[in-house]
């Protein structure tokens, strides 16, 4: 009996728990993170974007999904509509392609066949 899964199910799952980390990691909250100094020099109304301070924290505190599509509905319609499995199954065939493993440690390997035929055992009675 073998297990089965699906590629591009695990890469959406990649990308929540990324999300998920990122979460939990939290806001890191100290002097420089606080910026009172661009905040003071911005102003009310002025436009932080354009600020390096807010550019290099965005970049950092920015969740980074690839198959998550946050364009507006009219630019998602334009790209064609899909949805994250489609993107999600584009992505797989060149991991697939073109990964390279690294070795496992000696032993590493017949360790997990091991298990995988006492799993097995334990399904099949």
């Amino acid at each position: 009996m073998g297990i089965t899964f699906c590629y591009a199910q695990m890469l959406v799952d990649r990308e929540f728990v990324q999300m998920i980390k990122r979460v939990v990691k939290g806001i890191e909250v100290n002097s420089e993170t606080l910026a009172v100094e661009v905040i003071n020099a911005v102003g009310a109304g002025g436009n932080y974007l354009s600020e390096k301070h807010t550019v290099k924290y965005m970049r950092q505190e920015h969740s980074r999904a690839k198959l998550i599509d946050r364009r507006m509905r009219k630019g998602w319609e334009e790209l064609g509509m899909t949805d994250m499995i489609t993107r999600a199954r584009e992505e797989v065939f060149p991991i697939l392609e073109n990964h390279q493993a690294e070795p496992l440690e000696q032993g590493i390997s017949e360790k997990i066949r091991q298990i995988i035929s006492e799993a097995e055992e334990d399904l099949n009675g």
